[in-house]
């Protein structure tokens, strides 16, 4: 009886974990920021990612990414789950292939983001 009452109260975040589910809402900005670095910066793990935003990404940001297929598993035998975009994200955005991306410095001429810093930061990820 304690295990099914369990089982029920972490349902959402065991779903959000897995990547299951149906897809939730519109992307929260840190949402936004995470598919902008696996965008870029593919294949990335999870723990490159947390050393780019010099902070841990929860793993309910991933999930959430996953059951929208914006971004998926790229499978490296012995490694850790390393995230690429899909499809869908390459339709969502209206880009045919990644190479349609806009330049990171087009993007901070645009006010969008800071460049320079996401250049550095990138550096010390890999």
């Amino acid at each position: 009886m304690v295990g099914s009452t369990a089982r029920a109260q972490f349902a959402d975040a065991i779903h959000t974990a897995n990547g299951s589910g149906e897809p939730g809402s519109a992307l929260s900005p840190s949402e936004m920021q995470v598919l902008l670095c696996v965008g870029y910066f593919q294949p990335i793990t999870r723990g490159e990612l947390g050393r780019f935003f010099g902070r841990e990404i929860s793993r309910d940001v991933i999930g959430h990414l996953r059951r929208l297929d914006l971004i998926g598993f790229a499978p490296r035998p012995g490694a850790p789950y390393t995230y690429v975009t899909t499809k869908t994200f390459l339709a969502q955005f209206g880009f045919d292939t990644l190479r349609d991306l806009p330049d990171i410095d087009a993007l901070e001429d645009a006010g969008l983001l800071i460049g320079q810093a996401v250049c550095r930061r990138a550096t010390t990820v890999r």
